[in-house]
């Protein structure tokens, strides 16, 4: 499992609650649904494994009428820096780590209930706090309350996600482990909207919290965005549900990360929009459906090739939900030893570009994109974490890069966009962070 994905302390979770911790778990262990029937049974199923079938768009529950206008809607997220330490990088100890969050508003049920979430690439599910949870954790937070929405359907399993619960009958209950704690909730089926997008869809609705993290996140729930293999089934993924429902002008969203807390941020859904770009977008296609996750060619210093994905391409997952980069440890350490950042910071205005080589182009970080600075000193912003097969070995790209590079996600035609990110400070005309390859003056060294 991820175990060498550094614990928090003090335990703040990472941007997405629903983040590496127990992305890569899922991956490794599964994800155990205890069902409470008459002859109880215990059956563990991978989230990546799980409803492979594109079928899901069918099964999402209708909700609009046919003649509904398709729509965009433009969601202002907050950003909130966080610090932490984490103990077990393989080569910098006690490391203190500077990272940011981001988090928007969503509401549920009729009446509405409102809840600020983080929206998450890398993960497949709602999950919200509900009433029925006192643990410090919940109480903390806004609750969902079933019994308030005239549209609430309890649930009784994931595979069948029309079923109300029996009076007095069984129902699942999922249990989702994190890195520093866990949660467990039963299964709601309400109105889901994003300002004026509504769609009706499944979700957990957490019962129980471990106090850590939860209790110190600053946001209320998770809203997971990956593609429908890592929801926990039919219906759960609320973004199909709302393409099944012909809500959206076009079937994708898009991300701006704001680079200071005085930025804007945002996630648009239906549309990308032009003026958050400073290049033009291109595309990748999803190499792997579940993560939204692509092929990466090779790493590069200054521009030249360092040959660290030769025997295959590098595999990417683009994930908003994870507020650092990471990557195998044998090429992590790699990267410490080439760019030799020194702990002291003496070496920082001397060091190189760092890029990712996707899709003919190179997407390139400064060294304060891609090196940790405190007080406590130096330190490169990449930590070491080891998926194993068939998903890994996987890199993350978080938030450093995506304060760097725009990206939309197309659901219907499963790729990936990229473009710089048009920051105050981006002079489009002079960028030299993303090199085209396809265009003859540049030349990529060996």
């Amino acid at each position: 499992g991820p175990q060498s994905w550094p614990p928090v302390d003090p335990p703040v979770l990472l941007s997405g609650a629903d983040c590496c911790f127990r992305r890569l778990l899922s991956v490794a262990s599964g994800q155990v649904r205890q069902g409470r029937h008459p002859s109880v049974f215990t059956r563990t199923k991978s989230c990546t494994m799980l409803w492979r079938n594109l079928s899901l768009f069918l099964l999402c529950t209708p909700f609009v009428a046919a003649e509904t206008l398709s729509q965009t809607q433009t969601v202002r997220l907050k950003r909130k820096a966080i610090k932490y330490k984490h103990k077990h990088h393989m080569k910098f100890t006690n490391q203190v780590v500077h990272a940011s969050e981001y988090f928007g508003e969503i509401s549920i049920g009729s009446p509405a209930q409102k809840f600020v979430v983080v929206f998450d690439t890398g993960s497949g599910n709602l999950l919200i706090p509900s009433k029925q949870c006192n643990d410090a954790a919940c109480l903390a937070h806004k609750r969902y309350d079933v019994n308030a929405s005239k549209t609430a359907v309890e649930i009784a399993f994931a595979d069948s996600p029309d079923k109300a619960v029996d009076k007095g009958g069984d129902r699942d209950v999922v249990t989702i482990t994190f890195g520093t704690g866990e949660m467990s909730g039963v299964f709601i089926k309400d109105t889901v909207c994003i300002g004026g997008l509504c769609t009706k869809a499944n979700f957990v609705a957490a019962t129980e919290e471990s106090d850590e993290p939860f209790s110190l996140v600053p946001f209320d729930g998770i809203f997971g965005l990956a593609l429908p293999q890592m929801s926990e089934g039919p219906r759960f993924n609320v973004f199909d549900c709302m393409v099944r429902d012909k809500t959206l002008k076009t079937n994708l969203y898009a991300f701006f990360f704001g680079a200071t807390d005085d930025e804007e941020s945002e996630i648009t859904f239906g549309e990308w929009r032009q003026n958050r770009m400073a290049s033009p977008l291109f595309w990748v296609p999803v190499s792997n459906p579940g993560y939204w996750q692509v092929e990466m060619t090779d790493i590069t210093i200054k521009n030249k090739k360092q040959n660290l994905c030769e025997a295959k391409h590098c595999q990417v997952a683009v994930d908003t939900g994870t507020s650092l980069m990471a990557g195998p440890t044998e090429v992590v350490n790699a990267l410490i030893d080439r760019l030799a950042v020194s702990s002291d910071c003496s070496n920082f205005e001397t060091l190189p570009d760092m890029g990712f080589l996707v899709g003919d182009h190179i997407l390139n970080l400064k060294p304060e994109e891609y090196v940790d600075r405190g007080e406590d000193g130096c330190s490169l912003a990449l930590m070491t974490l080891d998926i194993p097969p068939p998903k890994g070995p996987l890199f993350i790209f978080g938030d450093p890069f995506l304060r760097k590079y725009y990206t939309v996600y197309d659901r219907e035609n499963l790729k990936v966009g990229f473009a710089l990110a048009q920051h105050p400070h981006i002079n489009p005309k002079t960028q030299t962070a993303l090199i085209d390859l396809r265009e003859t003056h540049h030349t990529l060294r060996r």
